[in-house]
């Protein structure tokens, strides 16, 4: 586990560099672009590069092997930051697509591939406790990136920002070479033929397990709204200091998910389906209350409840689809990247739309219902297969047929516990 740790300690170091950059990047390229329309180009073909890459990754993962695959992402991401940073004011247009084309896409390749290899590096029965170091540590890393962008270009300018940024992708790179986790099953199943090999990313997954990515991509798609409108709502509660009200929120929010993964930890049980779509349904309502123009107080609250049901959301979904067989879970994370930055993606240009005509508060309220609403079909629908399975006389699992034995690690934990875009999405 020491490994491991070390290793979320890098992984930590990069998200720090990513937060950082992504405030960063987002004023560079108003200023390449010269455009409102511009900053929002930039960012669709970040997107649109990690939806097209979900499917990819896990194919090029079952080739050369998870562990390669997170080196050359963050050897590449390294390479683009670094241009940037070389190139300063002066960089091209294209050099600047190219240069988000790749952070795009290696952000996909990168977290498919450690989210498919974390039960290989702790064991099934530690999947749990290692998705929530995780969540923690990407968590306090997105307060600290955003807090500190402002100092950092203030007194470096952009092209420092880019070098830190360029340098955390290298700390985490080297990190993966230097303790050489263990990412692969040690006696793998023989590959099916070609021809037998689904036409589809989604085909032969169970249709439950489908239910918990469309929500997933639902809650993504929800979250785009209040990371657009809370800018907004910052200029006008504090128009004197906009920063410290943004500042104050994400950090309630960052210290919520590090509660989230205290309380799984001693949970002492396995959670699973009805537990994520519940903590959906708490976190779209917490969200949904930050925005009622609460007092600094009571925001606070509110900004920590939506972390901790978005730390707990996390790590149970992860977890849970870490549950699949070594074969599927590659698969199943790159359809799960897909569907979630497809969803923040289409929720973004939605969202900054609505927000020409409507209210901070009904768009938030609008987005995070549809979130509940997706919540309470799939627990209607897990309700609806736990008692089809008792008629039948099977026990319900959550997860698969009684008929498929579970590993060890599953048998002794459970499997129905669970784990790029901006934080709260």
């Amino acid at each position: 586990m020491l490994r491991f740790r070390l290793l979320v300690t890098s992984y930590a170091v990069s998200a720090y560099g990513n937060y950082l950059n992504l405030i960063a990047l987002s004023l560079f390229s108003y200023e390449v672009t010269g455009t409102a329309f511009g900053i929002g180009a930039v960012m669709a073909v970040r997107l649109v590069a990690g939806v097209v890459a979900g499917p990819v990754a896990p194919v090029v993962g079952a080739r050369i092997g998870r562990r390669a695959v997170m080196i050359g992402a963050d050897a590449a991401q390294a390479v683009a930051m670094a241009g940037l940073a070389v190139g300063g004011e002066g960089t091209p247009l294209w050099a600047l697509g190219c240069a988000v084309l790749v952070l795009g896409a290696g952000n996909t390749f990168f977290g498919v591939a450690l989210r498919s290899a974390v039960p290989v590096m702790v064991g099934q029965e530690g999947r749990a406790h290692a998705n929530g170091l995780l969540v923690t540590a990407r968590s306090l890393a997105t307060v600290l990136g955003f807090a500190s962008a402002a100092p950092v270009i203030a007194h470096g300018g952009y092209g420092t920002a880019f070098a830190v940024n360029a340098a955390s992708f290298v700390v985490s790179g080297a990190a993966v070479l230097v303790l050489r986790p263990r990412t692969e099953e040690d006696a793998p199943a023989p590959a099916e033929p070609a021809a037998s090999a689904p036409s589809l990313p989604w085909s032969g997954v169970p249709a439950l397990l489908l239910g918990l990515v469309a929500l997933r991509g639902t809650d993504a798609l929800a979250s785009s709204s209040h990371n657009v409108a809370l800018p907004v709502v910052a200029e006008l509660a504090e128009a004197h200091n906009p920063a410290l009200y943004m500042s104050r929120f994400w950090a309630a929010w960052a210290v919520g998910t590090v509660l989230a993964h205290q309380v799984l930890k001693r949970g002492g049980r396995a959670r699973g389906e009805r537990a994520f779509a519940l903590g959906t349904c708490a976190m779209s309502c917490a969200f949904v209350l930050a925005f009622t123009g609460l007092p600094a107080v009571a925001l606070v609250v509110a900004a920590a409840a939506a972390g901790f049901a978005d730390g707990w959301t996390e790590i149970v979904y992860t977890s849970r689809l870490q549950a699949a067989a070594d074969r599927e879970r590659g698969r199943l994370f790159g359809l799960s990247a897909t569907a979630e930055q497809g969803g923040f993606a289409l929720g973004t240009v939605l969202a900054a739309a609505a927000l020409e005509s409507l209210s901070p508060l009904t768009v938030v309220a609008l987005f995070h219902g549809a979130a509940v609403c997706g919540a309470l079909a799939l627990l209607f629908t897990t309700r609806a297969s736990r008692v089809d399975r008792k008629t039948t006389g099977r026990r319900y699992t959550g997860e698969r047929p009684m008929s498929e034995k579970p590993s060890e690690g599953e048998a002794t934990h459970g499997t129905r516990t669970g784990d790029g875009r901006l934080p709260g999405a």
